[in-house]
């Protein structure tokens, strides 16, 4: 049973833990990214491979973005704490899986996961269920953005140290946004104490797309609109860069598709890649 402070995930969020799980399951080993964790919290129903956003062909750009994205930030993250950055901040963090997989990096890192309430709490009632726990250095940091509460605030009073350094990332979330209100997150972001790292996907526009994944990403843009939250930020990636340079940020770089493919798909058999033009990667420092 749940109740309205126990609210399974956004459908999106589950999406994109089956994704993973997908790429787990049935991509060539070795996976870019191994995680099956948000697959044992949703537990679905057994023939959830069979829906038709799990089908294997269709998916298949869409799992690379997905784990390379994913596996990208997370190597920025361990290789920041390295240098000592041990504040990580996952704004939507979903069904993010940072803390129950990298163990190790974890217990060096703080990590506050941003969220809605309910969601949250549905998650926090998953993870003690699978004995995975709440460690000290997972905070759950409930926002409710449709009323208007503060991000920055509710991470301040969750122990977050505005004095240090930060990773804050956000993936998933532009398109979604007004111009205006991608700017705002840059500037709360780009006022991080020095040193700070803020790794966020956009959109590029649709007809920039390579054509095997055009289909599905107007699909999807359709599916948004009906639904009520229609994708309406879309850059190219210099007009991404120097976005974020005027809203704060010291320095701007973009990460192409091609990079990551270079970084982390050049030696398998089976070909799997994530799509050039479609969804990547600006990552900027106060």
């Amino acid at each position: 049973m749940t109740s309205s402070h126990d609210i399974a995930p956004e459908s999106s969020a589950a999406r994109v833990a089956l994704w993973r799980a997908l790429h787990r399951e049935i991509d060539v080993a070795p996976a870019v990214l191994d995680d099956d964790i948000g697959l044992k919290l949703l537990d679905p129903p057994d023939d959830w491979r069979e829906r038709g956003d799990m089908n294997p062909a269709f998916t298949r750009p869409f799992r690379a973005s997905i784990v390379a994205r994913a596996r990208f930030i997370e190597d920025l993250v361990v290789s920041e704490a390295q240098r000592g950055v041990d504040q990580y901040v996952i704004l939507g963090a979903g069904l993010d899986s940072f803390a129950q997989r990298r163990t190790e990096a974890a217990q060096h890192v703080k990590i506050f996961e941003v969220d809605k309430p309910g969601p949250q709490q549905w998650k926090r009632n998953r993870l003690i269920a699978l004995g995975y726990g709440v460690p000290d250095t997972l905070r759950f940091v409930a926002v409710d953005f449709e009323a208007g509460q503060s991000w920055r605030e509710a991470l301040l009073r969750e122990g977050f140290d505005a004095n240090r350094p930060a990773v804050v990332v956000s993936t998933g979330v532009s398109m979604y946004l007004s111009r205006e209100a991608n700017a705002a997150t840059l500037r709360e972001v780009a006022a991080f104490a020095p040193g700070s790292t803020f790794a966020m996907t956009f959109l590029l526009p649709l007809e920039m797309a390579d054509p095997d994944v055009r289909p599905g990403l107007e699909m999807a843009e359709k599916g948004a609109r009906a639904s009520g939250t229609p994708f309406i930020s879309f850059f190219r990636p210099d007009e991404m860069m120097a976005f974020a340079m005027e809203n704060g940020f010291q320095s701007a770089q973009h990460v192409s598709a091609e990079a990551l493919t270079q970084r982390y798909f050049t030696h398998r058999s089976d070909g799997l890649r994530p799509p050039a033009n479609a969804e990547e990667l600006l990552i900027a420092t106060t």
